[in-house]
């Protein structure tokens, strides 16, 4: 069968002076090339090409009705882990996994609201369906030493918002950190962790041992370790790391605030106030 014909302009792909390969963000943000790229070396993506690396979902879709390419069009959308299919991931997960029974315990008063069958079952924001109650309650934290998952009862709530995380050493798309921040240890730019996400203003802080820190202009609903922040600067995909340490909650922060103005007024009376127990982690 013949290709089909299609006429695009321009590469879909650049080349820099130093003939090191560099990604850019797809058009409307449909390319997923960014948050698959940013780990491949460059004596990989050298060779690579990325045929539909500049054109939209909806493009591709007309090229493929254009040349009688049912198949893709009635492809259904990938969400999620698609190889899991149409069953529960629950039961799915516990056929591969032993259960580690636990707690699912209020962020806010410590309250032990339900049972669960493994706190990795579950991950940062997602709704936990706790038997008995029919309010939504959100996973905020896991502690995996103990198996208990906190949950807080609103999926805006401050304990699921923080602005600042740690990164593992950082795989850079050009083989090496850019100038700027190696000459000023900081530089600002804009980073994701989930694809679509919309791009988020940041600062990044080098470490000695090729870590960042990421401090975000604004804080951002359920930062989770173990997923890769992607950084960006324009169009062009720096490179990523995996999210190791997360900073404080907004939550967390403000019952610091809280108690240490509370100690502070009770210092000014003479009462010495009761500053109670301390922040949660």
């Amino acid at each position: 069968m013949p290709w089909p014909q299609v006429t695009t302009p321009g590469h879909p792909w650049k080349m820099t002076k130093s003939s090191s390969r560099s990604t850019f963000r797809g058009q409307k943000g449909f390319s997923e090339i960014d948050l698959n790229s940013e780990t491949v070396s460059q004596n990989a993506l050298r060779r690579t090409i990325f045929p539909l690396g500049g054109l939209t979902k909806e493009f591709v879709k007309k090229i493929a009705a254009e040349n009688r390419l049912h198949h893709v069009l009635q492809k259904k959308e990938s969400m999620g882990i698609c190889f899991v299919g149409k069953r529960n991931f629950e039961n799915f997960i516990l056929q591969y996994l032993q259960p580690r029974p636990g707690n699912f315990i209020s962020i806010e008063d410590n309250k032990v609201l339900g049972a669960h069958q493994g706190w990795f079952l579950y991950t940062l924001g997602q709704r936990a369906r706790i038997s008995g109650l029919r309010e939504r309650w959100y996973v905020v934290e896991k502690d995996g030493a103990n198996g208990d998952v906190f949950v807080a009862p609103r999926t805006d709530h401050p304990a699921l918002y923080r602005d600042l995380l740690r990164t593992s050493r950082v795989h850079w798309v050009r083989e090496e950190p850019p100038a700027a921040l190696v000459r000023d240890k900081m530089m600002e730019c804009h980073f994701r962790f989930r694809h679509q996400m919309e791009l988020v203003p940041c600062v990044l802080t080098l470490n000695q041992d090729g870590t960042v820190w990421v401090t975000s202009v604004k804080a951002v609903r359920a930062l989770t370790p173990g997923q890769f922040a992607v950084f960006y600067k324009g169009d062009e995909c720096l490179g990523s790391g995996k999210i190791l340490r997360l900073g404080p909650s907004a939550y967390t922060l403000q019952r610091g605030r809280s108690r240490s103005r509370v100690a502070s007024e009770g210092a000014s009376d003479g009462t010495g106030g009761d500053p109670g127990p301390g922040p949660m982690p």
